[in-house]
Parts: C-alpha cells; structure tokens; sequence
C-alpha cells in the first residue's frame, strides 16, 4: 500500500521548467531523470575516447553525428547494440568528454521514468546546451507496453521534441525488444511491432565479439593507463586464461583482468 502511494505520488508531481535555473545546466555536465525529479551528477564518468579500442568505425559515425548536432546540423538518434562488454556504454559517455566544452550535456533516463520525458522536454527546450537521452542497457519483453510509449515519444507524438535533444541508446539486443516464444497468429505482424522502436534510431551501430589479438591489445591498452609498461609475451598466457574462464574476449574481460594483474604486480605477488 505504501508503495502504491508513492507511485500515485509522484504521478501526481510534475517536472517543472522554473525547478531548474539555467545555472543547473551551466554548472553539471551530467544529469539522472529519477521520476518527477532531475538530479545533477557530481562525479560524471568522463572516459578517454582514445582508450576505446577495436570500435574506431562506431567512434567514427557516433562522433560525427555528435559534430552535427553541436553544431545545430540534423542529426539522428542512435542505437548502440550487440555483445556486452564491448564498449557501448562508454563510448556514449566519452561524447560528453569530447564535446561538454561545447555545450554538450547527458541525462540517463530509466525504463521506468519513460512516462517522464514528456515534462522533460519542457525542462531543456531552448536551452542553450545540447542534451543527449542516454538508455542504458535498453531492453524489452513484447509484453511490456511501456517500449510503445517510448517509441510514440521518441517520433510521432502530438508533441514536437525539442531539437536540442537527440537519444542515444545501448542494448544486447539489435531490435530491443525480445523475440517471442510463443507461436504467433500473425507473425509478420508481430515482426514488425518488434522493431518498430529500433527503427526510430536512425543510425543503428553493431558492436561485435573481439578476437583474441584484439582483446590481448585492449589489455595492454589498460595496463598503460594504469602506468604499467609490459610486453605481451609476459601477460599474454595470464589474460587469455583470464578470458577464458570467463567466457570472453570483450573489452570489458581486458579491463577486469588488467586491474587485477596491476592491483597483484604492485603488492608483489
């Protein structure tokens, strides 16, 4: 009960404009839509955009678009899918390390707080500062109505959005929303409702499995940062058992076993 009074709640709050003097945006880079609330980000996560490895060509198109729409040029919403670990979220996050000099601002919004976005928009309209939507890790099941919510909002609502917004998006999935189980009436129908959302975005880049070399130069990669200079004949039976272990050659697998063997080196063992 107490949490249906909650929900009501804050249901019956609303985002308002005069909340959030022009000195909020000013002085954060980074934002988190929680319900009827926009909370500042003290310690944003600024990754380098140069040690994002084996993505160049998403680096490519993903910052490009970025350029334009700083620029106040069309640009397009973006989805980032495929295997986990592989430097889609970061890549995100490290377009606000390259462009938040410029202006460039980021709100992570959550699956729950979608019915939120509306009176968001009215928050950032005509600011000065360019916002991107972050989901992360966006993913739905077909019974979950709440991604045709986020499709209407995103093209094709009543209300225009706010053309300093643009949406960028992370999912293991390429059409976001799960395939499913069941045997379906209409299944072309289906198909199409399935991705229907991930064809709001209008640049779709994959993000693929690493190959060994890769992942062993991603370690290397992340020893450096972590001010440790080694070859890749001393580490290299280590990391690929590392990988192994664990089912993966991602970037993220690298990152994990370079603190590791960083975190061992300097205690001596």
């Amino acid at each position: 009960m107490d949490t249906l009074r909650e929900l009501l709640s804050l249901l019956g709050k609303r985002l308002k404009r005069e909340d959030y003097p022009d000195s909020f945006f000013e002085n954060h880079l980074a934002f988190r839509l929680k319900g009827n609330t926009l909370e500042a980000v003290k310690h944003p996560s600024l990754p380098n955009p140069e040690s994002l490895k084996n993505i160049n060509r998403q680096k490519t198109v993903l910052f490009r678009n970025t350029e334009q729409f700083i620029r106040g040029l069309p640009a397009n919403d973006v989805l980032l899918w495929g295997e986990r670990g592989t430097g889609k979220s970061s890549l995100v996050k490290a377009t606000l390390t390259a462009f938040h000099e410029r202006g460039l601002r980021i709100i992570q919004v959550y699956k729950l707080d979608i019915m939120f976005l509306t009176d968001l928009y009215e928050v950032i309209r005509d600011r000065k500062q360019k916002f991107i939507l972050f989901f992360d890790d966006l993913s739905f099941e077909p019974s979950d109505e709440s991604f045709k919510l986020l499709k209407s909002i995103l093209e094709g609502d009543v209300e225009e959005r706010p053309n300093n917004l643009l949406v960028y998006a992370t999912s293991n999935r390429r059409n976001i929303v799960a395939e499913r189980e069941l045997e379906e009436k209409f299944p072309s129908e289906g198909l199409q409702e399935r991705v229907s959302l991930a064809d709001r975005f209008g640049i779709r880049l994959g993000f693929f499995p690493f190959g060994q070399e890769e992942y062993l130069n991603v370690v290397l990669s992340a020893l450096r940062s972590m001010g440790i200079e080694v070859e890749e004949e001393a580490v290299r039976e280590e990391a690929l058992r590392w990988a192994t272990e664990r089912g993966s050659f991602s970037g993220r697998t690298a990152v994990q076993f370079a603190k590791d063997y960083a975190g061992r080196l300097n205690l001596g063992l």
